[in-house]
């Protein structure tokens, strides 16, 4: 068996056989009042902006990151046993992605510009290196309305960069440049980035996020539900693709947003299937590192 390990960070690509086993995810946490009402999108979701900008340097340190936790990603390296049908489809649509692509800009309050330095005046490096995989939870619907809604309360601005509907459309919310508010305490290998003294810090001055629509079937907080779609896995390996080759970090960087959560209280993106994924990047050419 065979280990890569991205440089400086150390992320394992583990062997395909290791697809054999689909990550369970626990489920998304219920709100926190006892209340008849059905959740929101937002109520879920209620955390994830917290990491807001402080433009004046102040005194003192920044809170310490927290202890690096190991990950081993799913995904291995594979340079052979490419199916040439699922290879053609997606060369096939990837000629013609930039016209298919919808962009539905989020509200200017639900994003903010990625920072080169936080409030203490230290330097960060705000280039784009780790992928954060979410779901969201109710319809693509929703999802757009709550990111197209000004949220003037930092608890509440929230956003992904993309979203992907079950039949594969692709809608962008915020330009990938810019720091979508998709996981707000969070780190990723010991990392995160403090841009605001009043919060601790997140991984969102330098990662992406990509969400699936949720199915039908998971619009709860059951611990799974039926999967996503064929085409849905089609369109997030040609935008995984696209950035990859835009911003250079290695798919070992893929990740999800239980993983990174810090507060130990997101489960998403639940019955996610990294072998259909695995199937994908490998046509594409992504997997062979």
């Amino acid at each position: 068996m065979k280990r890569l390990h991205r440089p400086g960070v150390g992320i394992v690509l583990v062997s395909t056989a290791a697809l054999l086993v689909v990550v369970s995810l626990v489920g998304v946490t219920a709100e926190k009042d006892s209340g008849a009402r059905r959740p929101s999108l937002l109520d879920l979701l209620n955390d994830v902006g917290k990491d807001k900008d402080s433009s004046r340097n102040i005194d003192g340190e920044p809170p310490v990151p927290p202890k690096a936790l190991s990950w081993s990603s799913p995904l291995a390296r594979q340079c052979s046993g490419i199916d040439p049908r699922v290879r053609e489809r997606l060369l096939q649509r990837k000629r013609s992605l930039a016209q298919e692509r919808k962009n539905i800009p989020a509200d200017p309050s639900n994003f903010g510009s990625r920072y080169r330095r936080n409030p203490w005046g230290q330097p960060l490096n705000p280039d784009p290196r780790v992928v954060v995989l979410h779901e969201t939870v109710y319809s693509l619907g929703s999802a757009i309305n709550t990111f197209l809604t000004p949220h003037p309360r930092d608890e509440d601005q929230v956003s992904y960069h993309t979203l992907i509907g079950l039949d594969g459309s692709i809608v962008d919310l915020v330009d990938p440049l810019e720091r979508a508010f998709g996981a707000g305490y969070s780190a990723f290998l010991g990392e995160w980035a403090v841009t605001n003294a009043k919060f601790k810090g997140s991984v969102n001055n330098f990662a992406l996020h990509l969400s699936l629509e949720t199915p039908k079937d998971g619009h709860d907080n059951d611990k799974r539900h039926s999967g996503y779609t064929q085409a849905q896995y089609d369109a997030m390996a040609l935008v995984l693709d696209d950035w990859i080759e835009r911003f250079g970090f290695q798919p070992a960087a893929i990740t999800t947003h239980q993983h990174v959560d810090l507060g130990g209280e997101r489960a998403d993106p639940r019955s996610f299937s990294w072998a259909d994924l695995q199937i994908r990047l490998a046509a594409l050419g992504k997997l062979c590192l």
